[in-house]
């Protein structure tokens, strides 16, 4: 069986995009003084909510890309699916401090949940064709 480099690929860097925004949470609590929850900080909220969404989203997706990898599934369309995972959550990262609505973070979402649906019906059609 090959070794899945493009979701490792993926993987290794949504998983530094999410210690970055964990890092965020962490200096932002550490300059409000808030132990735990998010106190009065609107920003601190923010920022806990954009590592949250990323720490709910990016595993599932990541599983899909491993199992379609897995599956027999074209690199360069691995490629594409990883590619904009990673652009999609960075631009959520970007858009949720933002003013809503905002176009970074309206097509983070989307851009991840299509690409997760995507992914999830090219899997069927995969496991058909095995």
């Amino acid at each position: 069986m090959p070794t899945p480099q493009v979701t490792a690929l993926y993987g290794a860097l949504n998983a530094m995009l999410n210690v970055f925004l964990a890092n965020r949470v962490s200096t932002l609590r550490r300059r409000e003084n808030v132990g735990l929850g998010t106190g009065e900080s609107k920003e601190l909220l923010v920022a806990v909510r954009a590592h949250a969404n990323n720490a709910e989203f990016v595993p599932l997706a990541i599983v899909m890309l491993l199992l379609a990898e897995l599956c027999g599934g074209p690199s360069l369309w691995l490629h594409v699916a990883g590619g904009l995972l990673f652009t999609a959550r960075v631009a959520h990262a970007i858009g949720m401090p933002r003013r809503a609505p905002n176009v970074f973070r309206f097509m983070g979402t989307a851009v991840t949940w299509l690409g997760i649906v995507a992914v999830a019906v090219w899997l069927l059609w995969l496991r058909r064709a095995a």
